[in-house]
């Protein structure tokens, strides 16, 4: 009865019926066509999450947290496996016209050498530019370890989760120092950690990613649902009490996420179909999130999809680890997907 979800139901009905009454194909011709077709449903879908989200919070006083969270990671879940199959049909078939067959082993939305370091300084040099623009002041970043790795992983995938747990820690270190405006910020430090190699095999296929700032850690009693959907620590102090409200989604309810890491050039133009936010609105895409507690179990999501993992370890009064762990795609199993 919500309007949100039967909106969100509607518009996966719609598609639904326009993929099973879709007219085979036989031809490149053919295949061009559905491809075109398929990226218009691709693009009708990119609300869904924050939809959901709102249409959840109105819901939240009749279902429990538990329902919520069961039914949002199996239609997240599903829904990342969704759009990872259309895409990839999307970006071959992009390849096939514009370049033949030659080109297609190195496409696809995979990136066979994805840089964890170039993707935390993309990342937070965005994050950075928003911190600056909603709270006056951002925290510097320093990137160690093994800052030449890479591996094999979705590029778009590991720049939404870098994202909310940049923004989270940039946020944390700003609120935390705030009222020592003298002193300078402790720096967040990300560290990466690859994954050993033993006659140029991967042993341990576990890329990991360490994030750690020194922004007052969680509140004890907010551990217990830091991965909760519906959680969220803004407008809250750090003791976990409540503020005013803040109807707003907090100082990031402006945040523009994902879309840079998309295949292609990076830009808004054709061939960036992953991103979800690139090119829109401030309020559209999953910038409506923020505020809403859905940053932190979905960078989680992310993360465990392919088999990895996101912990997250707070020192209460000094700042927090948080560890992500990703499986190398080259050593994936099928059954994983």
């Amino acid at each position: 009865m919500n309007p949100f979800l039967s909106r969100t139901l509607k518009a996966y009905r719609n598609t639904f019926q326009a993929l099973a009454t879709y007219p085979p194909v036989l031809n490149m011709e053919d295949n061009w066509k559905f491809t075109q077709r398929l990226e218009g449903i691709v693009m009708d879908h990119t609300n869904d999450i924050p939809t959901m989200a709102k249409g959840f919070q109105e819901c939240s006083r009749y279902m429990s947290s538990n329902d919520i969270s069961d039914f949002l990671n199996h239609a997240i879940r599903s829904r990342i496996a969704v759009r990872l199959i259309a895409e990839q049909h999307i970006a071959l078939s992009h390849a096939l016209r514009e370049s033949g067959l030659e080109v297609l082993q190195d496409t696809g939305v995979v990136d066979m050498h994805c840089s964890p370091a170039q993707m935390v300084r993309m990342c937070s040099k965005f994050v950075a530019d928003l911190c600056e623009a909603t709270l006056g002041i951002s925290p510097t970043i320093v990137v160690d370890g093994h800052v030449d790795a890479t591996f094999p992983y979705v590029p778009v995938h590991l720049e939404f989760a870098l994202t909310e747990l940049l923004k989270n820690a940039f946020r944390a270190t700003v609120e935390h120092h705030q009222h020592n405006v003298s002193k300078k910020l402790p720096p967040i430090i990300v560290t990466i950690s690859s994954p050993p190699e033993i006659n140029k095999m991967i042993r341990v296929p576990m890329l990991t990613i360490r994030i750690r700032d020194q922004g007052g850690g969680v509140a004890p009693s907010n551990l217990p649902v830091i991965f909760s959907y519906a959680f969220t620590t803004s407008g809250r102090n750090n003791d976990g009490h409540d503020q005013e409200d803040d109807s707003s989604g907090g100082p990031y309810a402006a945040q523009q996420v994902g879309g840079i890491a998309a295949f292609g050039d990076g830009g808004q133009g054709e061939g960036n179909l992953f991103g979800e936010i690139t090119g829109k609105g401030l309020q559209t895409g999953m910038g409506t999130l923020s505020g809403l507690g859905y940053g932190l179990p979905l960078a989680k999501l992310y993360a465990t999809y392919f088999g990895g993992d996101l912990q997250l370890v707070s020192l209460y009064n000094h700042g927090t680890d948080v560890f992500l762990s990703l499986r190398c795609l080259q050593q994936t199993d099928a059954s994983i997907i």
